[in-house]
């Protein structure tokens, strides 16, 4: 069971976080701008992560191993920014593809952290996940050759952050809650969000008297509180590479959630890329049971000392 366990829990925390672009374009389509429902989402998350952790704990506040949730909570909080800015330069499909590009990035920093190749599935997984993203997105009828330097590097830079932002949610702080450890990082997230976006909104009226509250609440629950939650329970148990080829079902959610919410079309070059990208996920469990399960054993056995706590509310 625990085989499967840990994995699944990647896989809803990636597609909670696929839900977030359709939630920010209702807040678009309602007279809101990209900055101002960030700046909601980490807001009114950091405000649920504090009512979570009062109902949920008699201890005081931990501030044990602060320096990894601080990063993470900048890694978090910069992800959506980069991301936001590479909108201004980029259509919304070659974003997504950008933003996607933490698959093998996140691959890469595995590598370079364990000192090990990946396994020959991991390989073919990310090699079949890459061939599904761009038909997936629709970018096939692009035209690459007006697209300023600019989007792609604030894409790819948000490509980076999310890689590494699954990386430190790896990390386990002995000693702490993961109320409290969600607690420090909405903290963290929502103060770097602060200073680059629109903190105004939440003295000025738009926040509560204009509506943008039920938007901040769905995008501070499916941004925040249900991907970082679920990321820092699972992360340990299956691995950063792993974890960065199952986060790929967030292009999938994305596009389907798009087509339910937004009335956007989709195209049948796109259900085949979407396709492609499930098989991509699906490959390194369904071929490699007993190793993934060697992996969470081990890492459970490793780890279970020292996030017995972290890992319960």
């Amino acid at each position: 069971m625990k085989m499967y366990l840990y994995p699944l829990l990647v896989v809803i925390a990636a597609s909670s976080f696929g839900i977030v672009s359709t939630i920010i374009k209702l807040a678009m389509r309602s007279g809101f701008s990209v900055s101002e429902a960030v700046t909601s989402q980490f807001f009114i998350g950091f405000c649920i992560a504090v009512c979570i952790f009062i109902v949920t704990n008699r201890s005081k506040l931990s501030f044990n191993g602060v320096k990894i949730l601080l990063f993470a909570g900048i890694l978090t909080g910069l992800t959506n920014i980069l991301y936001g800015h590479s909108l201004n330069f980029l259509p919304a499909s070659l974003a997504v593809v950008l933003l996607f590009q933490f698959t093998w990035i996140g691959m890469l920093i595995s590598c370079i952290t364990k000192r090990q190749f990946p396994s020959r599935i991991e390989l073919i997984s990310l090699i079949i996940l890459v061939a599904g993203t761009i038909p997936a997105a629709g970018i096939i009828d692009v035209d690459l050759s007006q697209i300023p330097l600019q989007g792609w590097l604030w894409g790819l830079a948000a490509a980076l952050c999310y890689s590494l932002f699954l990386y430190v949610n790896g990390k386990s702080t002995a000693s702490m809650t993961t109320s409290n450890r969600l607690v420090l990082v909405s903290f963290f997230a929502f103060t770097i969000t602060a200073v680059f976006q629109s903190p105004e909104i939440i003295w000025n009226g738009t926040l509560f008297n204009e509506g943008l509250w039920i938007y901040g609440l769905a995008l501070g629950l499916f941004g925040m509180i249900i991907p970082v939650f679920l990321f820092t329970i699972a992360v340990p148990k299956v691995g950063l590479g792993m974890s960065s080829i199952l986060s790929a079902v967030e292009l999938p959610i994305a596009v389907m959630v798009s087509v339910i919410l937004l009335s956007e079309t989709v195209t049948t070059l796109q259900i085949a890329g979407i396709v492609t990208i499930v098989i991509g996920i699906s490959l390194p469990t369904i071929l490699d049971k007993d190793g993934l399960l060697k992996n969470v054993k081990t890492k459970y056995k490793k780890s279970s000392k020292e996030v017995a706590k972290g890992s319960s509310i």
